[in-house]
């Protein structure tokens, strides 16, 4: 079958880490994904998390499925490169401080010069104009400035940062979301187009109407821990056996399913318990039933029962539970792909199925240049050319 992206070529000249992983969704339904790093200087990811054997891990999941290319891009030679590349294909993504493709002599007018049609996806913390976008940052920065980690942690504690790249994943959904739309765009209109992108807007989106209460409640939402501040119960839970277990009641019906399967179907009767926003105020009370219930039953028998009651309910998990689920292995979430260095390595799956074109992992992260000598020539770059570039330092 064919990928729907296929035919689509992307060049993917950032790093860390938005940027990538939007290269990396693109790469995974079909489209040919060039990935170009500094011949001396590897994207900074190769050396991030765990590694075995002098081999990154992480690397073999985020740069999946894309052919690697070192180029200078700093020097005339490299920037020519570039443009040669840039000509024949659909999409470049860059995250660089703004200026830098332009002091480079590769800013979007060069590129649209060597390709009309191009779509320029520049992600970097800030966005591309205003008195931060010269900054360094990261998605941490932008966890920060979105409000997220002052919502989350417990009500006595500090402001909390997530544990992973959340809001540098968020915003590579988004990229990839924005290059799709800019293609759709370009297809009609004959051009392309630059995508500016600053992920610190991507996660404020997410985190719902607090603006706008704001605005209009003066409301400032305050962190509530594990809680919500608009249904309860919701909440994690210590099981008989010592596992935590998840329970959420965003609808009504579930939340009087789960104090009648609790043995207090008596507060269901409550005036207050008739909205979530009001059940909120009362989660002490409900908590206290929920947590008592749950504590007293193994961690399967209390699963069970949420199941008959038709109740929301879900284990917390590491990876050991991940790996192990019924569901995740039934609907293939992860897995197991040969890798040329590793051997077998599992990994996470591609993100959604389609029903006629589905998305597959063609290969793992590849070597720092590995495909440099294939894609110049694919460009007209001669064996004795590429010799010089490489004597030069330009590849």
């Amino acid at each position: 079958m064919t990928a729907p992206l296929e035919g689509l070529r992307v060049l993917d000249v950032s790093t860390l880490f938005a940027g990538p992983i939007a290269a990396t969704f693109l790469g995974d339904y079909g489209a040919d994904v060039i990935k170009v790093e500094h011949p001396a200087k590897p994207d900074a990811s190769r050396g991030h998390g765990p590694a075995k054997d002098g081999v990154n891990l992480w690397w073999k999941t985020l740069g999946r499925n894309k052919r690697t290319v070192t180029i200078n891009l700093g020097t005339p030679e490299g920037a020519e490169l570039l443009l040669r590349l840039a000509a024949e294909a659909d999409v470049l993504i860059e995250n660089f401080r703004p200026g830098t493709l332009e002091r480079w002599g590769l800013g979007p007018g060069v590129l649209h010069e060597a390709n009309p049609r191009l779509v320029v996806a520049r992600v970097t913390a800030f966005g591309q104009t205003g008195p931060y976008s010269s900054r360094p940052g990261f998605g941490s920065l932008a966890e920060a400035m979105s409000g997220f980690a002052a919502l989350t942690g417990q009500p006595d504690g500090p402001p909390t940062l997530p544990p992973f790249g959340l809001a540098d994943g968020v915003a590579a959904l988004a990229t990839a979301f924005a290059v799709m739309t800019a293609l759709r765009a370009a297809d009609r209109d004959d051009h392309g187009q630059v995508i500016d992108l600053a992920i610190i807007e991507p996660i404020l989106m997410l985190l719902g109407g607090q603006i706008t209460a704001y605005d209009q409640l003066g409301l400032l939402q305050p962190r509530s821990g594990n809680r919500s501040v608009n249904n309860a119960p919701r909440n994690v839970y210590r099981t008989g056996d010592g596992d935590w277990v998840a329970v959420s009641t965003s609808s009504q019906s579930i939340a009087e399913r789960v104090m009648r399967l609790v043995g207090r179907g008596d507060l269901v009767a409550e005036p207050w318990f008739a909205s979530g926003h009001s059940r909120a105020e009362h989660a002490d009370e409900l908590d206290e039933a929920v947590s008592a219930w749950i504590g007293d039953r193994s961690t399967a028998a209390v699963i069970a029962a949420f199941e008959g009651a038709q109740a929301a309910i879900a284990p917390v998990y590491d990876v050991r539970g991940v790996l192990a689920d019924p569901q995740y292995r039934h609907i293939g979430t992860v897995q197991t792909v040969e890798d040329e260095e590793l051997g077998p390595v599992k990994m996470q799956n591609v993100l959604f199925r389609l029903s006629e074109t589905p998305g597959a992992i063609r290969w793992t992260g590849r070597r720092h240049g590995q495909d440099t000598d294939a894609v110049l020539a694919e460009a007209g770059v001669t064996r004795e050319q590429l010799d010089l570039l490489r004597e030069k330092g330009i590849i």
